[in-house]
């Protein structure tokens, strides 16, 4: 029995060519170590060649009089274009030169064949891939890109290839892929492949040039078994069958009705398996045998480092088994694990740097990542004081960060650090810092809430309680400015905000206005009152004249 390791390779090959979720072939043919499939669908040239990709193969090159003769084995039956790989990338056709200027998918230009139909198209402006039919006999024709083809041709490259087995008289042997075609004249086969002799049902597993004989591992295919593959207690792994059936000793993965099975007696929760001279249960492969010797419990698979041995893929352990899958930030592409590109969904609000399994988003100048939201960024100045940022345009809509108020001057408007400290926020001790402030508390009290101190029952210093602030050896007595009690005890004011400055000054000229509007009129009020006392007297003063006047008459 070959090591484990090997076996696990030949585990993702078939996993592979059965979970790309592309279209079962129609047909195949391998040679050598090559391997060609034909697809029946109806798609267009680029995705049939995303299709032969996500399989790990290509579309396929026809550079030789063998690869051409392939094309009637494999098309011999089924009518229509279909792709291969030769295209125009850039550029116009050259019809001086053997491929015109085309390319094959492989992105070389090599080939020692060429079969291009009459009346190659050589304008700038010609159809830039090629399609082969059984009705133009073959000849490489220029077709639209973005048409639908009634199929395409896919070839792949093997390593350690089986030759078939020779079938006894009266014999004969069916192959099966990894890439899902079979049949019984295969010359070469792709490890991973499955020969069954008929009628005896022997089956065979290709590994490393070599035919291994049912049951093999059981994480491979389930041993080659009708029923059930477990590996005994002496790790060989076998077959079993359901109660009332035992493995057909013929093949040993088979299974026959026995009457009288001793196994019944046993209850077995998933089999039985004859152990010398009498029978014990056993458990499918990802279980154990639990205590009563009849139960079975699963196991993590993924305590075995060497499964899902490629890089970037990680083990999750299932209920029987386990499952290969990409880590975060990758996905599967070929059979690998490729790193994704996360910028190219425009995660971050400035610029983002695409980094092995993940990214990093970063600011411009003038900015720093918002600690709330990593994949934002928020104003920053830190200095005491800098140039507002301002729309382009518009110069009158300019922004300061946090903290800062916003000062028009006659070379533009800059930000200016509030000092918080003088607003009274914080209860004992107050450190301006740009753009906020950080409270702090006397020995003998504890920082809550980041603003209120709150004395000991101990009268110990303690750390800086919910805030994170440790005590400071500011003076215990009081401040010489009068307390002023924070608004809200539950969370930290936010100080004072552009808009509560601005309106600060205008209720204050509104006052000041309001005091000279009042000393205007009590002054004009004063001067009118002078003013008719005057006339009054001088009136009077006539009056006197007068009546001397009369007098003296």
């Amino acid at each position: 029995m070959k090591d484990l390791t090997g076996l696990l390779v030949v585990v993702l090959l078939v996993f592979l060519s059965g979970g790309t979720g592309g279209t079962e072939p129609d047909s195949g043919y391998c040679i050598m170590n090559q391997c060609f499939t034909v697809v029946q669908d109806p798609i267009d040239f680029t995705t049939a060649r995303d299709q032969c990709r996500g399989q790990g193969g290509h579309l396929m090159t026809v550079r030789s009089s063998v690869s051409h003769d392939i094309l009637y084995i494999l098309l011999g039956n089924f009518p229509g274009q279909f792709w291969i790989g030769l295209h125009l990338l850039t550029g116009c056709p050259d019809a001086a030169v053997g491929l015109k200027g085309f390319q094959w998918v492989t992105k070389d230009n090599e080939s020692d064949f060429f079969n291009w139909a009459p009346g190659f198209d050589s304008s700038c402006s010609s159809h830039r891939c090629v399609s082969v039919s059984k009705e133009s006999d073959f000849k490489w024709t220029q077709e639209p890109c973005g048409e639908q083809a009634a199929g395409f041709l896919c070839e792949f490259s093997i390593s350690e290839p089986c030759k078939s087995l020779a079938a006894a008289e009266g014999e004969t042997v069916s192959y099966m892929t990894p890439m899902g075609f079979g049949g019984e004249d295969i010359l070469s086969l792709p490890p991973g492949s499955i020969a069954t002799r008929i009628p005896s049902k022997t089956k065979y597993l290709c590994f490393s040039e070599q035919w291994l004989q049912a049951p093999w591992n059981c994480e491979i295919l389930k041993g080659g078994c009708e029923h059930k593959c477990v590996e005994s207690p002496k790790e060989a792994p076998s077959c079993y069958c359901p109660p009332g059936q035992s493995v057909n000793p013929a093949n040993n993965v088979t299974c026959d009705v026995v009457p009288d099975d001793p196994c019944v007696a046993l209850r077995c929760e998933h089999a039985c398996y004859k152990d010398e001279d009498s029978h014990a249960c056993i458990c499918d492969h990802g279980f154990k045998l639990a205590a009563d010797g009849r139960s079975c419990v699963d196991f993590n698979d993924c305590t075995d480092q060497r499964q899902c041995p490629g890089e970037n893929f990680r083990c999750v352990n299932t209920v029987g088994g386990f499952q290969c899958v990409c880590k975060e930030g990758y996905s599967q592409s070929g059979g690998l694990c490729v790193d994704q590109d996360e910028c190219a969904s425009a995660p971050c609000e400035h610029m983002c740097d695409n980094t092995p399994g993940s990214y990093q988003c970063s600011c411009y100048d003038g900015h720093i990542v918002d600690p709330k939201s990593p994949n934002k960024c928020k104003l920053h100045c830190g200095e005491e004081e800098c140039e507002a940022q301002c729309d382009p345009n518009d110069v009158f809509q300019c922004y300061c960060p946090d903290g800062y108020v916003k000062e028009e001057r006659d070379d533009g408007a800059y930000c200016i650090d509030i000092d918080e400290c003088s607003f009274f926020y914080c209860e004992q001790g107050c450190v301006n810092t740009f753009g906020s402030y950080v409270c702090s508390c006397n020995p003998g009290f504890t920082l809550v809430g980041e603003y209120r101190c709150v004395k000991d029952d101990e009268g110990t210093v303690t750390d800086g309680g919910l805030g994170g602030k440790t005590a400071t050896t500011t003076p215990a007595s009081s401040p010489t400015t009068p307390y002023i009690p924070p608004p809200d005890p539950t969370r930290q004011p936010s100080g004072v905000t552009v808009g509560g400055l601005v309106g600060i000054i205008v209720c204050t000229v509104f006052f000041i206005v309001l005091i000279v509007f009042l000393a205007h009129h009590f002054l004009n009020r004063g001067g009118k009152m002078e003013s008719a006392g005057a006339l009054k007297a001088h009136e009077d003063e006539g009056h006197s004249l007068h009546r001397v006047t009369s007098d003296t008459s």
